[in-house]
């Protein structure tokens, strides 16, 4: 993902240092550690979403000028699925997992079981500013955490919106919004809580993990990269053309798992292309060509990836700096060296890059940082696998994009430069649980064996059991 600027936010009022002093002393009463408790907030975060959707959708309209049904399905329509599924399944989640006792213990019980870290902070990004909030928020409170929400300032109703309504719904005294800049992001991390979850870009991933590192606070980063889109030549042409211009058209192609940039196999190149337009034309139809982009910063640095780039300008989008629009362009065989090809787009510039064979799309792949996600259009199953084994990055879709992000099941997350742990379903509950080990011994017997001065013989028994 990426950063923009936007207009000075006012920080929220009361002080840091009292809204995390409330929230431990809360957390120190033990209130959010009874299941009943976590599934009464996930209850009220669920219902918030249903009886306050119609504020949601202006709010992400006026932010990022989004159309209601995309707000619904990308923001809304997500976290109330996360919330549902993990409120189903909390109970047997957070039950203690016995293990083997070896010998050297015997007799004896050992088992591990969770418990919440204490008070968490959740550091929300401007593109999804709903769903990437509140998903990790339900990871924190199902694990029994209390949870500081800071929101993007970039989208700054949202942002309000969230202040106002979730002391609403939850339990005000253990979930707390903090507004501000990046100011108040790192007197939020100085004061050592005790996990920080954020989702953004890896220069801000970065810094976000220099300054938790000063208090040791472990942290989530959910970052961004290149994700490719592998086009072999056993593909499906049209369906293939069609779902990647459905994804990229998303939010403006302003999603962390988008197609960055295609690998066609040389011999349906030219055919792929013509259904990918044709693709275009016809998602796009009955609406405004120039998609919103969250900024005029934002148009301006995609609009100079642009620059220098070369390669064959096969569909040549405008842009409008002063109205952050922009209509999708696509570049083939822009230069390898060039920003296009070496910075994450995040928006509707789509470059193509041809390939004669598998083997190359692989080794391009490879040439980079670890991406957030691959894809591959393939029948071929041994493709699919080289495609599984060869490549490390966060997660792969076959055939489709992006549908990692809706099977809450499966972890979501990166490695390398595009991220560290994970989230969704049980993932969530675990990243913001400690796994607590337990061993029972009972007071007899108590062998004298073990206990020096030791002799020969015991020595001798000791290495039969230890």
């Amino acid at each position: 993902m990426t950063t923009t600027s936007a207009a000075p936010q006012v920080p929220t009022a009361e002080p840091i240092e009292s809204v995390v002093t409330r929230l431990r002393a809360t957390f120190a009463s033990g209130r959010t550690r009874p299941i009943a408790w976590r599934k009464a907030q996930l209850s009220g975060l669920e219902r918030m979403l249903a009886e306050r959707e119609g504020d949601f959708v202006a709010a992400l309209s006026a932010d990022l000028g989004r159309r209601a049904v995309d707000s619904w399905l990308a923001d809304v329509a997500p976290v109330t699925a996360e919330s549902a599924y993990a409120r189903k399944h909390l109970t047997r989640w957070n039950r203690r997992k016995r293990v083997s006792v070896p010998l050297a213990a015997m007799p004896g019980r050992a088992w591990y079981e969770y418990e919440p870290l204490g008070v968490v902070l959740v550091i929300g990004p401007w593109n999804y500013p709903v769903q990437l909030t509140l998903a990790p928020l339900v990871g924190a409170l199902s694990a029994g955490n209390c949870a500081i929400l800071k929101p993007s300032e970039h989208t700054p109703t949202v942002s309000a919106l969230l202040a106002e309504l979730l002391p609403q719904y939850l339990d005000p005294d253990a979930v707390a919004v903090v507004e501000g800049e990046a100011a108040v992001t790192q007197e939020l991390i100085d004061q050592a809580l005790d996990h920080v979850f954020f989702t953004g870009g890896p220069e801000i991933g970065k810094a976000v993990m220099g300054a938790a590192a000063r208090h040791l606070t472990p942290v989530t980063l959910e970052l961004g990269g290149k994700s490719p889109v592998i086009i072999n030549d056993d593909a499906v042409i049209r369906v293939a053309a069609r779902r990647i211009a459905f994804s990229k058209l998303i939010n403006s192609g302003q999603t962390c798992v988008a197609p960055d940039y295609l690998l066609v196999h040389r011999s349906i190149r030219d055919e792929f292309l013509t259904e990918l337009e044709k693709a275009i034309d016809e998602l796009s139809k009955g609406s405004d060509p120039m998609l919103p982009i969250v900024s005029s910063r934002q148009t301006a640095r995609i609009a100079g990836l642009l620059d220098g780039a070369g390669g064959n300008v096969v569909r040549k989008g405008a842009f409008d700096i002063e109205r952050h629009t922009a209509e999708i362009t696509i570049v083939v065989d822009p230069d390898p060296k060039s920003n296009l090809m070496s910075q994450e787009i995040f928006g509707p510039v789509l470059p193509v890059i041809t390939v004669d064979s598998l083997d190359e799309a692989i080794a391009k792949v490879n040439e980079g940082p670890k991406p957030l996600a691959v894809y591959l259009f393939s029948g071929s199953r041994k493709a699919e696998r080289r495609v599984l084994d060869e490549i490390s990055n966060g997660g792969t879709v076959i055939n489709h994009l992006m549908f990692q992000v809706l099977v809450t099941p499966l972890p979501f997350g990166g490695v390398g430069n595009s991220g560290m742990g994970t989230y969704h379903g049980r993932w969530g509950f675990e990243t913001f649980s400690h796994r607590k080990s337990v061993v029972r011994k009972p007071a007899r017997p108590d062998p004298s064996f073990v206990y020096p001065p030791y002799t020969p013989f015991k020595e001798k028994l000791m290495r039969r059991v230890f």
